[in-house]
């Protein structure tokens, strides 16, 4: 184990910014103009963020209702994963605006991409001293920035419209989801995006440099479970479960493991267990979502509970649990391709 470790963190040398091309002339300050603030409803904030996001681009008075009709069509359903509001933007609306998700973001990238008018959605860390609900998965539309201030300002469904947060508190609870972001943007300016984003265009060039970053960031601070959970998140998506797994097992084992609404948000532990058969683990992690008080709530819980199921051998419990997903998310389409996939067997 200790061998596996260092081989994993042995790479965090190579770490290299990504480029950003535009980021030598931005300004100091900029805000983007022309944002319509929405407070969420219950559960909403990643449709109310969106739509946040989408009235940039239209004199239109916008409702988060429809984004939640698709997204979420459950309103008890507690997360809404950032490849569905791709998939919501890019092929369910006809609203000529385009989304794009990557991971592994900086400071100076966001404040590049604010200065050049591409709103940006991103997921992190919540856990707000005046609201003692423990921590949680939060969306965020940035939408300005100060560096004499060192702030972002942000269009936050919970706090309120031009809510500030400082780069160095925003960049610790970003974080927490591998800084992922999500900017919008038309089909013309398409090229100039990719322009800003440089080598982190190519998807899987992103993934690499969001893991050099985790690297890094674990090697600095292995008692961190975020930065290994992070490495985990980025072995999975590169398709390397087996270091995934490591990842994963010391995220939950170190600085006190991972807040319990964890995985109501960010899946990787079942992706990577599930690929290397360790089917009771899988089962173990859902089982416990589902009694922590909202997991019941979350159609990832059953939907990877369905996987392992199937890969247990136990066809019709996998059955039943992916019919539960798509009782609860009709949308949910991962879950009708397993169903089918299992059924055509």
């Amino acid at each position: 184990m200790r061998r596996l470790l260092l081989s994993m963190l042995g790479a965090a040398s190579l770490l290299v910014a990504s480029t950003i091309s535009a980021q030598a002339s931005i300004p100091a300050a900029y805000q983007l103009s022309g944002i319509q603030h929405i407070y969420q409803g219950w559960n909403n904030c990643g449709p109310a963020t969106l739509t946040m996001g989408l009235s940039f681009f239209t004199d239109e008075e916008l409702s988060q209702n429809p984004a939640a009709a698709w997204l979420k069509p459950n309103p008890e359903d507690k997360n809404v994963s950032p490849w569905q509001i791709i998939e919501y933007v890019n092929n369910q609306l006809n609203s000529g605006v385009r989304a794009l998700l990557r991971q592994g973001g900086s400071v100076e990238l966001l404040k590049t991409l604010i200065a050049n008018d591409f709103p940006v959605l991103v997921e992190a860390g919540f856990d707000p001293p005046n609201d003692d609900q423990g921590w949680m998965g939060h969306y965020l539309l940035v939408s300005g920035y100060d560096d004499a201030q060192q702030l972002f300002t942000t269009q936050d469904s919970f706090e309120g419209p031009n809510y500030t947060y400082d780069y160095a508190y925003f960049d610790d609870y970003w974080r927490h989801f591998n800084r992922l972001y999500i900017p919008l943007y038309t089909p013309d300016r398409e090229a100039e995006l990719m322009a800003i984003l440089g080598e982190d265009a190519d998807e899987i060039a992103n993934w690499n440099h969001a893991l050099a970053t985790a690297r890094a960031e674990a090697t600095a601070n292995p008692n961190d479970p975020f930065n290994w959970f992070n490495l985990g998140t980025n072995f999975v998506a590169l398709q390397d479960f087996a270091s995934a797994s490591v990842a994963f097992d010391q995220a939950r084992s170190v600085g006190g493991g991972l807040p319990f609404r964890m995985l109501w948000y960010q899946f990787g532990p079942y992706e990577a267990y599930l690929n290397i058969g360790r089917y009771g683990d899988v089962i173990a992690l859902a089982t416990a979502a589902l009694n922590d008080g909202g997991g019941q709530y979350v159609e990832e819980t059953f939907y990877y509970a369905a996987l392992a199921r199937d890969g247990m051998g136990e066809r019709d419990r996998a059955i039943l649990n992916l019919d539960g997903t798509i009782a609860f998310n009709p949308n949910f389409t991962p879950a009708r391709e397993a169903r089918e996939a299992i059924l055509n067997r």
